[in-house]
């Protein structure tokens, strides 16, 4: 089944990082987050067992980081049940093979994400021009073509729920990307909201670095549809989430979550979009 995954030709190491790099940490007793270089990525526990779920698969060449993680939270025989991809872009597939082929795992993403992930379609490019920060600038060196992950990659089911994570609904948040999903927990508000927003600046290269608090819009340089954004940044807000992890930046909670989504919402003008677009 492995044998026709590949990266897109532009796969390659990105040497970026923050001062979060190889942080982790315990949201909820069963919800865990991880920073590898400048992006997250999230455990779900499985109930009654030391089995998990990885939401996101992290920075191109963070597969040995990733599983030595998973090993000493759950243990070296806990076994991965699947990976749920919030989107595809190289920040968040970058060590998918790599775990597929380890845990032998289904990997899940929504149906509109599917031609990324089999080699059928390339992302935009990114666009430096939407910021004059360094990681914008930098942007157009990131990796933009479509991996193929072949059987091994399968649609969300269309019921809204998410496999092997029990209360989780997935959320379509396109904008950012068409398929783009976010998971959320109605029972105690848990929000894995994967670049539908962030909460870093993650535009500029010294707030990325110092990992400076603030929600934000999804990263300008890669997202072409703002209109969809803005309406997902609404739908994600109007949850009321009480925990959040986001693809980039330090986890957020409470009254500092909610009043930063307010925030966001009213000003999402002048916050999120990128300055040829105001």
């Amino acid at each position: 089944m492995e044998k026709n995954m590949n990266y897109g030709n532009d796969y390659k190491f990105i040497p970026a990082t923050s001062v979060q790099s190889g942080v982790s940490q315990e949201l909820l007793p069963d919800l865990y987050a991880h920073t590898i270089q400048i992006a997250n990525i999230a455990f779900y526990s499985c109930p009654g067992s030391n089995d998990f779920v990885l939401i996101d698969a992290g920075m191109p060449k963070s597969a040995e980081e990733i599983i030595s993680v998973a090993e000493k939270r759950f243990g070296k025989n806990a076994k991965a049940k699947a990976i749920i991809l919030t989107h595809g872009h190289f920040d968040h597939v970058g060590a998918i093979i790599e775990l597929v082929e380890h845990w032998q795992v289904p990997v899940f993403a929504h149906k509109l994400e599917l031609p990324y992930l089999t080699g059928l379609e390339n992302y935009p490019e990114p666009d430096s021009t939407v910021d004059s920060g360094l990681v914008a600038k930098m942007s157009p060196l990131f990796p933009n073509e479509a991996i193929d992950l072949g059987e091994s990659v399968q649609e969300l089911p269309p019921d809204g729920t998410v496999p092997f994570m029990e209360g989780f609904k997935w959320i379509h948040t396109p904008g950012h990307t068409p398929g783009h999903v976010s998971l959320f927990r109605e029972r105690d508000g848990a929000l894995i909201a994967g670049d539908a927003f962030v909460t870093v600046k993650q535009e500029s290269l010294y707030k990325v670095f110092t990992q400076e608090k603030e929600v934000n819009g999804p990263p300008k340089y890669l997202t072409p549809d703002w209109g969809a954004a803005f309406e997902s940044v609404k739908k994600l807000a109007a949850l009321n989430p009480s925990v959040a992890v986001t693809g980039h930046g330090v986890p957020m909670s409470g009254p500092e979550l909610s009043e930063g989504l307010r925030k966001l919402v009213d000003d999402f003008d002048q916050i999120a979009l990128p300055k040829n677009k105001k």
